[in-house]
């Protein structure tokens, strides 16, 4: 009897798949746009991951965070049931003193935030405004760099100087001819005076983009607003070590005035650690939906070698008839369904390495060797078992009734 080898069965099989190109094409297409979307999606999620962990570096491992409400559960996920403690709950001046006073540090940082119609000379637009003092800026990678003006200052902000730095989108769209420095703004009558601008710097934790922001002195925010409360609170630890024994402290303050549910005390690692989890599911969510094509892409597969079963059923005949092995009939036709399956992963490959670098420009998409690993794997999984029954079948063929199909 007739014994191929491997490399005989792998030489016919190719030949076979690639006797009709513009089959094999439309065959892998499904396979093609699983593996495609697989690649695209965890690379966005990859790339927002990375995204996120170089923002929260610039910030520091050092900071912690004060807000209103209650926004971790005690699984460490946010708690949407706190929510409303955004409403009812604000920090004071008062507040502000007295965590300096039992921390030991000026770096409790207060920050206020409205949202206003900002003019221009060349235009207007509704915009998020942050009241908070001198020492944000420097602490919080929120300076303009060299020749982009300045943040402003101690003495400034005890004035009350009408000082602004604008966020690198909000500067082009109210100055779109450049030359923000020095030029004037009006925010509910008051003219404040651009003396910086800050870096494009993008979205901030993922939320909404700092360079949509303008930054003012908190005193000039609270004549904005009408009131002196204090919407979020920073601190800046002296270092890591000390991350702890800062927001033990600083709880202990505050519920000296708060209810334990009306705030929040956490540090950065801990909201990025949220923030991951997030992405995390979410990206894990996304890439089984896409998945779903290369199931539908497997299902053309089995559906394409059944009917190319029954074209071939006198040359699986003949073959038999001179002594071929059923497992050699077998290993052909499952070598077929996986080289159509691979030769849709390897397209897949290429157009989702493209597809994440076009989106790179607009959104932090990162492509790693696991995700490619992965579709690429389940690419050739999916022609094995959808490759698997139409094999068995063409195996089964006896070789007279084979020989006499029509």
């Amino acid at each position: 009897m007739l014994k191929p080898s491997l490399e005989d069965l792998i030489r016919s099989s190719f030949r076979s798949v690639l006797k009709n190109k513009s089959r094999t094409i439309l065959t892998s297409l499904g396979v093609i746009i699983g593996v495609t979307s697989v690649i695209l999606l965890t690379s966005i999620g990859n790339g927002l991951k990375t995204y996120v962990n170089q923002q929260f570096e610039a910030l520091g491992s050092n900071t912690i965070f004060v807000s209103p409400g209650r926004i971790f559960n005690e699984q460490g996920g946010f708690d949407r049931s706190g929510a409303g403690g955004y409403i009812s709950t604000s920090f004071t001046q008062k507040n502000i003193n007295d965590l300096k006073r039992q921390l030991k540090t000026n770096l409790v940082i207060p920050m206020t935030t409205v949202s206003s119609e900002v003019k221009s000379i060349s235009g207007k637009k509704n915009v998020s405004i942050v009241g908070t003092t001198y020492l944000y800026g420097p602490n919080n990678n929120a300076e303009p760099s060299a020749g982009n003006g300045r943040w402003f200052t101690k003495e400034e902000e005890d004035k009350n100087s009408k000082v602004a730095v604008l966020g690198y989108d909000i500067a082009n769209e109210l100055f779109p001819n450049g030359n923000a420095l020095g030029k004037k703004i009006i925010v509910k009558s008051k003219n404040l005076k651009v003396i910086g601008v800050n870096d494009k710097k993008g979205s901030s934790f993922g939320g909404p983009s700092v360079d949509e922001f303008i930054y003012i002195p908190i005193g000039i925010a609270f004549d904005i607003v009408g009131n002196e409360n204090i919407q979020e609170i920073i601190i800046k630890a002296p270092d890591k070590s000390q991350i702890d024994n800062f927001k033990e402290r600083t709880t202990e303050v505050l519920l000296k005035r708060f209810d334990k549910d009306s705030f929040s005390v956490f540090d950065s690692a801990q909201l990025l650690n949220s923030i991951n989890a997030i992405i995390g599911t979410l990206t894990i969510a996304l890439t089984g939906i896409a998945a779903i094509s290369l199931v539908v892409g497997g299902i053309g597969i089995m559906n394409i070698m059944l009917v190319t079963v029954s074209e071939r059923t006198r040359e699986i005949g003949l073959r038999k008839a001179i002594g071929a092995y059923p497992r050699a009939i077998l290993l052909q036709f499952l070598f077929e369904a996986v080289i159509l399956s691979g030769v849709g992963g390897f397209i897949g490959i290429i157009l989702g390495t493209l597809g994440t670098s076009a989106i790179n420009n607009f959104f932090p998409a990162k492509i790693t060797l696991g995700s490619i690993t992965l579709a690429f794997g389940v690419s050739f999984l999916v022609g094995i078992i959808f490759g698997v029954a139409p094999a068995r079948k063409a195996s089964k063929l006896s070789p007279i009734e084979a020989l006499r199909y029509e």
